[in-house]
């Protein structure tokens, strides 16, 4: 059933009646999970991120070093963390605090 302009529904948080379509754009917004970067900017799917200061990486004995560029991120639906790849590394997951976007 699609909603035309007749369909009203209660939306608690505000105390008003609004729009059905209205309903359905703010529960879709609600399940996106903003990703910020050290620097305060916005992450999405895809972008690439520098290393603001050097991380050791358990389990692969490896150092990333400040500078390091890592491509390609995915949001994992937690607001600190970004998964990513990198050469030699497998499952590689990293806070958002540590990384500037590129």
């Amino acid at each position: 059933m699609t909603p035309t302009n007749d369909d009203y529904v209660y939306d608690e948080t505000s105390g008003e009646w609004i729009s059905a379509e209205e309903a359905a754009g703010k529960a879709q917004d609600a399940g996106r999970i903003e990703v910020r970067d050290s620097a305060g900017n916005l992450l999405a799917d895809g972008d690439s991120v520098i290393t603001i200061k050097d991380l050791k990486v358990k389990g692969a004995g490896q150092t990333l070093r400040k500078g390091t560029v890592i491509k390609s991120i995915r949001l994992t639906g937690d607001p600190q963390e970004i998964d990513c790849r990198y050469e030699g590394i497998k499952g590689l997951v990293l806070r958002a605090e540590f990384v500037r976007k590129h």
